[in-house]
């Protein structure tokens, strides 16, 4: 079991702080996320600073007991230009290596590792450096419905800064809203509507490739999912 603690950021570049702690070990389900993420994991007497790129479909994973999490989300077009989202996609995350038992290396100095309450401050000081850039193209053509209405040169522009295309993030998100509906006890038949899915075998299709379980293995709270929480793309 994960317990998970989240927060907003008031910083453009971020887009939800969070914290877990496991309970046991076990198994749970790292759901399909849009979103390039920067994680401090603390278990097994280690700790580590992990690059997560995107996920585009629902992976088991070990949970090891006695963990510590602290994860960055970024918005949406926030990335490191020196290691692009796209070489993170699906699992491919990289850890950065060990300075000292409280830092990392990073572009060949020591830094400390973030913690919840100043991700901001570490966020700052990686924009200051040139280690973090935003692109504001992705969200001009998420807010528009992309990709009908953008160029080419702009859809390179979203894969680059996000490792998706305009319209995988849609799907993904769009399968997140679905499912914390279906926890939050709304009706399947309802989800469909809500949610913008064809039918009900439209939405199970989806969430069995992003989330890993059918609508109803979701509204029974069958398997514990990775970090889930409401975001601007919904509106």
């Amino acid at each position: 079991m994960i317990a998970f603690t989240d927060r907003a950021s008031d910083s453009p570049l971020v887009e939800r702080v969070w914290r877990a702690e496991s309970e046991r070990a076990g198994t749970f389900l790292s759901v399909a996320a849009s979103s390039f993420e920067m994680v401090v994991s603390r278990h097994g007497g280690r700790t580590f600073f992990t690059l997560r790129g995107p996920e585009t479909h629902a992976t088991s994973c070990d949970l090891p007991p006695d963990g510590q999490w602290v994860g960055i989300r970024f918005a949406r077009g926030a990335f490191v230009p020196r290691l692009t989202p796209g070489r993170l996609a699906d699992r491919r995350d990289v850890n950065l290596p060990e300075a000292t038992g409280h830092s990392f290396w990073l572009d060949g100095s020591a830094w400390d590792y973030p913690d919840f309450e100043n991700a901001e401050t570490f966020v700052s000081r990686l924009v200051a450096k040139g280690l973090l850039v935003r692109d504001p193209c992705v969200v001009d053509a998420l807010r528009r419905g992309a990709p009908q209405g953008s160029s080419r040169t702009e859809q390179r522009r979203c894969l680059r800064a996000t490792g998706l295309t305009c319209t995988a993030i849609r799907q993904i998100e769009r399968a997140r809203r679905a499912t914390i509906l279906l926890r939050e006890g709304v009706s399947i038949l309802d989800t469909v509507a809500i949610a913008g899915y064809y039918d009900q075998a439209h939405l199970t299709k989806s969430l069995r490739y992003r989330i890993g379980q059918t609508p109803g293995e979701i509204a029974r709270g069958t398997r514990q999912l990775s970090f889930l929480y409401k975001t601007p793309f919904w509106d």
